[in-house]
């Protein structure tokens, strides 16, 4: 549903203002690839906190805590 309704503000924007639309057809991919290493990063920063917490509760799971 979301990307019907991007399809139908982005034929909006191209009826209202063309040159802005065509602009934002071809720097959206280029954006994406600029956003990739840093979605990277935060599931490596999730990842990591997940393991801290995992570390961080061992002791209390070791003895019997089922949180």
């Amino acid at each position: 549903m979301s990307f019907v309704l991007v399809v139908i503000a982005w034929c909006l924007l191209f009826v209202v203002a063309w040159p802005l639309a065509l602009l934002a057809i071809f720097l959206l991919p280029l954006l994406w690839l600029l956003a990739l290493p840093f979605r990277a990063l935060g599931v490596v920063v999730e990842a990591l906190f997940a393991f801290i917490k995992a570390v961080l509760f061992l002791p209390a799971r070791l003895l019997g805590h089922r949180g």
